[in-house]
């Protein structure tokens, strides 16, 4: 024979299943249901006639190119608000600029001016040849 705390526990498991399928007890957080659950694929083919019925309606939101220009231009200054950001994106290109500067040099057989990396360094090699 059960005791009650067996055939308890055996009642919630069985009809309890909402508690188990909610990810109580699971690491993993809630069971996904709905248009989650659904693969990407089902949940894309949804989306898109959705859009088209949107389309349909008139009732759709198309950039045109002034709005799509203000929208980049408000996203470009929320990121260049990080100095710090915008000082590591200064950095990296500092850097790659001056390792294909020294590549170059070494390709070339060096020389000062290819070796500084300048643009000025090119333009007056430049005026050597012409002269």
């Amino acid at each position: 024979m059960t005791t009650s705390k067996e055939s308890g526990g055996n009642k919630n498991s069985t009809s309890g299943g909402n508690a188990q399928k909610s990810g109580s007890g699971n690491s993993q957080g809630p069971a996904k249901r709905g248009f989650a659950a659904m693969d990407q694929h089902q949940q894309r083919e949804i989306a898109s006639k959705g859009g088209q019925a949107a389309h349909q309606k008139g009732t759709a939101h198309e950039f045109d190119s002034e709005e799509a220009r203000r929208a980049g231009q408000k996203g470009g200054e929320a990121v260049s608000r990080n100095r710090e950001h915008m000082a590591d994106i200064g950095r990296k290109g500092g850097e790659s600029r001056q390792s294909a500067a020294r590549n170059a040099a070494a390709a070339s057989g060096g020389g000062e001016a290819a070796a500084k990396g300048s643009r000025q360094g090119s333009k007056e090699k430049d005026k050597d040849k012409t002269d």
